[in-house]
């Protein structure tokens, strides 16, 4: 007789999920699998370092600096981003949590409040930002090897910008640094190591050398940061502060806004929740706040010396006159830009398109779709101007992405009190199936937390006129969505049984596989406690 295989089952290890067996459906594939205890090899440093590598980048100097030129004082800029990161450091930290316990990736995550089928939806939703965050490093470093080369080829500058509203020149660098990254997307995520163990120290003594250099050359601290803030009592911007610091605060939040979601793709990989809390903690809001300040106090500088705000560090470097020192400078820019992107948006994406299809689309496939969107997007016109950059651009993905994390915090902490089942998160009969594969609660929701945004944004990006109070209402874009997705998801789903109990969810505790006889699988509960946070 031909012996049957047995159904996968669950053990839970001091609050650590683990699959016994082989998960068997269309709605898995070896990236969307639940990591074994074996693949958890993230300590608390090794989340904060990975924090660090992606905090410590260019568009978070970029971030800051843009803040003064709208007229902050660098005070109000640091204030208004470490309260940002203050504020999206919670989501981020809950979210991460189910990461952690159960080793699940984001989409997989999203399949316990959208269904399985469903999750596509807030999963494509938070690739296409990924994609266009791709798409701004990949510019960013592009960008970088066009002043490189300019200073040899000085014609280049005043060539005409025919091709989608830059030049030749620029669109060649531009893909030249797109193409290196997609050979790294085809040699594996595992051949970055090397690059994020350099990246990191590379870019913060990087930031340290500009901020020595405005130090000197501005003559102390004093000039800089003496510097009036445009909204004081007298100055051009009287009276206007919280005009522009609520869609600030918002687009600070905005920022992270796409790694507060998808933040399980990383921590299914760390040994517990306090390493993930804790690495987070440290690694985010410290970096942000270094990071940002010599944005800032670099960018005051420059008001002092040039007479005017130079918010973009690679124009600002060919003003070095030493062609040694722009060389290296600009070069470390690139190396430590490839290394982010691939680290920050890659990966997430990656899986995200996989779980369209899991059956067709691998990781390596996905970030090849990730790297074409990130080209279509046209991600100069992102940064072009910072007016664009965080009014545009962050405000207006992060009320999407507000009311995706409204829901599934809402889902996972009120509804499930973080209990899922892990096996059935891949099969079709289940709880997580609902109808057809779609949970119709969770899409009105949805909608309902993006509705209320959309008048302002088609506003702020001139495509209608509308009324005063939505334009206001969009300031507060990612906590309207988050509030009211949370809301009525909560009021549609209150009094329905969604929590699985845990003697149908197939979980074998550590003590009870140590007591099996040899030979056999015993089917248990787990034990006390051990879906407690470790």
């Amino acid at each position: 007789m031909k012996p049957t295989k047995s159904s996968p089952r669950v053990r839970v290890v001091n609050g650590i999920s683990e699959v016994v067996g082989e998960i068997e459906s269309p709605y898995i594939n070896e990236d969307l699998a639940p990591t074994t205890l074996a693949q958890r090899k993230w300590a608390t440093k090794d989340i904060a370092a990975l924090w660090i590598s992606m905090s410590a980048c260019v568009p978070t100097y970029m971030l800051a600096s843009s803040l003064i030129a709208e007229g902050m004082s660098w005070w109000q800029a640091v204030l208004t981003i470490t309260l940002g990161n203050a504020i999206v450091l919670l989501p981020m930290v809950l979210n991460a949590h189910a990461g952690t316990k159960y080793g699940i990736p984001f989409p997989v995550y999203c399949r316990a409040a959208f269904g399985i089928r469903g999750a596509n939806v807030p999963a494509v939703l938070r690739a296409l930002v990924a994609c266009g965050w791709f798409g701004i490093q990949a510019w960013i470093g592009g960008w970088a090897i066009y002043k490189i080369l300019a200073i040899h080829w000085p014609t280049w500058e005043a060539m005409p910008k025919s091709f989608f509203g830059i030049n030749g020149p620029q669109l060649v660098c531009f893909l030249f640094f797109w193409a290196i990254n997609m050979w790294v997307i085809h040699k594996g995520i595992d051949s970055i190591r090397v690059l994020l163990n350099i990246k990191a120290p590379l870019l913060i003594v990087l930031g340290l050398a500009l901020l020595y250099w405005a130090y000197s050359k501005a003559g102390g601290f004093g000039p800089m940061l003496d510097t009036p803030s445009a909204f004081a009592k007298g100055q051009p911007k009287e009276g206007q502060f919280f005009v522009l610091f609520f869609p600030a605060l918002t687009g600070m939040i905005g920022f992270w806004a796409t790694l507060s979601l998808n933040i399980p793709d990383f921590t299914r990989y760390a040994y517990s929740q306090r390493n993930q809390v804790v690495g987070q903690a440290i690694g985010l809001p410290t970096t942000m706040g270094l990071f940002s300040f010599i944005g800032v106090a670099v960018t005051s500088a420059t008001l002092v010396i040039y007479g005017e705000t130079i918010w973009d560090p690679v124009v600002l470097m060919t003003r070095f006159k030493n062609p040694v020192l722009l060389v290296i400078a600009l070069g470390s820019l690139c190396i430590a830009t490839l290394a982010t992107n691939i680290a920050a948006n890659v990966v997430s994406p990656a899986n995200d398109f996989a779980n369209l299809w899991p059956s067709k689309i691998s990781f390596r496939t996905g970030g090849f779709i990730t790297g074409v969107i990130g080209i279509l997007i046209q991600p100069w016109r992102l940064v072009s101007d910072p007016t664009g950059y965080i009014f545009t651009w962050l405000v207006g993905y992060s009320a999407l992405l507000g009311a995706i994390g409204g829901i599934l915090i809402c889902d996972y902490y009120v509804i499930r009190r973080t209990k899922l089942n892990l096996v059935k998160l891949y099969e079709r009969k289940g709880p997580y199936w609902y109808q057809d594969g779609w949970n119709a609660e969770a899409m009105i929701a949805l909608a309902c937390g993006i509705l209320p945004n959309l008048p302002g944004f088609l506003g702020t990006i001139k495509v209608a006129q509308v009324p005063a109070f939505w334009m206001s209402l969009y300031s507060y874009a990612w906590f309207v969505g988050f509030g009211i997705s949370f809301g009525v998801y909560w009021a549609l789903s209150i009094g329905k049984p969604r929590r699985p109990h845990p003697s149908r969810d197939g979980e074998l505790s550590a003590r009870a596989l140590r007591a099996s006889p040899k030979g056999t699988r015993t089917r248990a509960l787990a034990v006390s406690g051990s879906d407690r946070p470790a």
